[in-house]
């Protein structure tokens, strides 16, 4: 079955969208990386460090369901990131115009 998914996508896009999941995903790495650096700078207390631990732990768990590059699921996967602001349909223009209009819909649900 997953086959027949992938053979939806051609070549072009599967290379298009593989880039623009890479980038969504980096964009995000960076900006968590920067608020856990700007966080850290500032701890006074123990009780800080057990948040930021706390902190992290949700953001992996999230970070891990959102980013799932599975052909099934990558249109929602990628409305979400451009909801959450992590990557922009510019990005993605590459794709067939079935699949662009799918993904514009859903980012307005």
């Amino acid at each position: 079955m997953m086959q027949d998914i992938e053979a939806n996508w051609s070549p072009v896009e599967q290379k298009t969208a593989r880039e623009a999941f890479e980038k969504a995903y980096q964009r995000e790495i960076s900006a968590l990386l920067e608020q856990v650096r700007a966080t850290t700078n500032e701890m006074a207390e123990l009780d800080e460090l057990w948040t930021l631990h706390d902190f992290l732990s949700a953001k992996r768990h999230e970070i891990d369901g959102k980013y799932d590059y599975n052909y099934q699921v990558l249109l929602f996967v990628f409305a979400n990131l451009i909801k959450d602001g992590w990557l922009h349909l510019e990005e993605l223009q590459n794709l067939e115009q079935e699949k662009l209009a799918k993904i514009a819909a859903l980012t307005r649900m």
